[in-house]
């Protein structure tokens, strides 16, 4: 009798590990309810519009005068974001991404941080906007060239755990990489950002989080 019960502490053992792995995530919720700024804060008046369901910023008439973001009211540590991007351009640079624990900088209209890259030339590179300005981790080209749709939808999953950040695009891995400075943060705000010089237009829909726990 005592053998047995001493065989099955393992197999409970791991039963508890597995019930605990599976709470360390929470179901996917919208981070965009479709028809609001709810949850977002930006320049909603003269450059962040909202129009059928997504969010818009720019327009293939007039180039976009400096970077501008869109970000959340709640900073983020660990997490999976899926969402849907277009972008489009006729002149200039024409280029996107999505800010990742990133923060506002004081008194201006830049943030700094973590970049999920979108853009020819750009697609699928994780950048570092504003503080140490370059790129951390480049996909490769072949493999961008033959999964990326320029000028259609297409989908961004960006998964942040610990000091790894992991980008698809249209379920494609781009890039893996893990921060080697333990000075950078590992928490801020999500951002969606249009660039200036270009005229531009992008948009952004489907967007939900899933919050993972630290």
């Amino acid at each position: 009798m005592l053998q047995g019960a001493v065989m099955r502490f393992p197999l409970l053992s791991l039963t508890a590990i597995l019930i605990s792995t599976a709470l360390q995530a929470e179901s996917p919720r919208p981070l965009f309810d479709g028809k609001t700024f709810a949850g977002w804060e930006g320049d909603t008046r003269r450059i962040w519009r909202i129009e059928n369901g997504m969010l818009a910023a720019g327009n293939l008439n007039e180039k976009v005068p400096y970077n501008d973001f869109l970000a959340t009211t709640q900073q983020f540590t660990n997490f999976i974001i899926k969402l849907k991007f277009r972008l489009t351009g006729t002149e200039g640079f024409v280029n996107s991404g999505v800010q990742l624990r990133s923060q506002r900088i004081p008194n201006d209209h830049e943030m700094i941080g973590y970049q999920a890259d979108i853009g020819e030339g750009w697609y699928g590179c994780l950048y570092d906007e504003s503080r140490r300005n370059k790129v951390m981790a480049r996909p490769d080209e072949a493999v961008v060239k033959n999964t990326v749709k320029p000028g259609d939808w297409n989908d961004y999953e960006i998964r942040c755990v610990g000091r790894r950040i992991v980008l698809k695009i249209n379920d494609v891995q781009m890039v893996d990489y893990t921060e080697a400075d333990e000075k950078i943060p590992q928490f801020g705000y999500i951002g969606l950002q249009v660039h200036g010089g270009g005229k531009t237009e992008v948009r952004f829909k489907d967007i939900t989080i899933e919050k993972l726990s630290e």
